[in-house]
């Protein structure tokens, strides 16, 4: 079907994206129009937007962000959602060894960036997120060897990619006083979105939903936001693909599904996942971080306890739960 210009604009202005945006991303699938040699872009294999996008690299690397954007948009707008399971692969975590990059020049000065970088290009946008790994693994043997362990923690804790926190949590918190009960709300919550994944046939993010997804999240009353352990929260992420990391059989592939990190989950595949010290998912750590510094209202201690790196069937991390907020009640100020 010939790319409908009027109606996908309609649907970008509901998404408000502002109409030069909007030029943009026709513009970008124009283009992709013009590689494929096809006015129809609404089925193309899996692969087929990797492989333009790290065309694109090649020829006109400032392209890539807005048509990974545009193609993103578009599949919402077809209801693709290969194109969009797709297009956050490419896009997952990208921009996280740039942003170490330069943390390292910030907190230890760029003759110290410049030798645990030297002779090493760093993967831009756009590329198979696969070969990743093989960056990590020299960049963390430099940094612990140069730094300490300490140290690399440090830089690694923050998180080297941000994301947006629900706005409501800390709301809900101070709203039901409780901290069992905001946890068995929020996991609550958190079923009750992929049931309507399941029903609606869409994504929870870059996945697909059905009974058996359903009913591992219901089922695993650690995920999102977590369980409280005493003085700590014992919390387990939603794995990547639920769905193909429970058909999976090979071990090591159901710990690449459970990964999130373009810059481990090559290793996990290929089994050499050792190479890349495990200290590296103190970044996910910090992701989790960010989350229950909004709900707490300052700053929280959150520790890997095991993840996919480390040999797990899924990540888990252990937050401290500040002391004025450890007894049941004490979201009562």
């Amino acid at each position: 079907m010939v790319l409908n210009e009027t109606a996908f604009r309609k649907y970008l202005s509901k998404r408000k994206v502002d109409p030069e945006q909007a030029q943009t991303f026709l513009n970008c699938l124009e283009e992709l129009q013009k590689f494929q040699k096809t006015d129809n872009i609404d089925s193309l294999p899996k692969g087929t937007i990797l492989q333009y996008t790290e065309h694109l690299v090649k020829v006109n690397p400032d392209a890539v962000l807005d048509t990974l954007r545009a193609l993103y948009n578009y599949g919402y707008f077809i209801k693709n959602y290969d194109y969009v399971a797709e297009v956050l692969d490419i896009h997952e975590g990208y921009n996280a060894m740039d942003n170490l990059f330069d943390r390292v020049a910030e907190q230890f000065g760029e003759t110290v960036r410049d030798e645990i970088f030297t002779d090493i290009q760093l993967p831009p946008l756009g590329v198979d997120p696969e070969p990743k790994c093989e960056v990590t693994k020299i960049v963390m043997k430099r940094l612990e060897e140069t730094l300490g362990e300490d140290k690399t923690i440090e830089l690694l804790a923050p998180c080297l990619h941000g994301h947006d926190v629900e706005p409501k949590a800390r709301e809900d918190f101070l709203k039901l006083k409780d901290i069992d009960a905001f946890l068995e709300f929020k996991h609550q919550t958190v079923v009750d979105r992929f049931r309507q994944h399941m029903k609606n046939g869409t994504l929870e993010y870059a996945q697909y939903v059905d009974e058996d997804v359903v009913a591992y999240v219901e089922n695993t009353p650690t995920i999102s936001p977590g369980i409280r352990e005493g003085d700590k929260i014992i919390s387990t992420k939603i794995p990547y693909h639920i769905k193909a990391m429970l058909d999976a059989k090979d071990p090591h592939m159901k710990r690449y599904y459970v990964c999130y990190c373009p810059w481990v989950r090559g290793a996990i595949r290929n089994g050499t996942e050792d190479e890349i010290s495990s200290n590296f998912c103190h970044c996910s750590a910090g992701f989790t971080k960010q989350y229950w510094d909004i709900v707490f209202n300052q700053p929280v201690k959150v520790q890997p306890i095991e993840t996919a790196l480390t040999g797990a069937l899924h990540c888990k991390f252990a937050i401290e739960i500040p002391k004025k907020y450890q007894k049941k009640d004490a979201a009562n100020r």
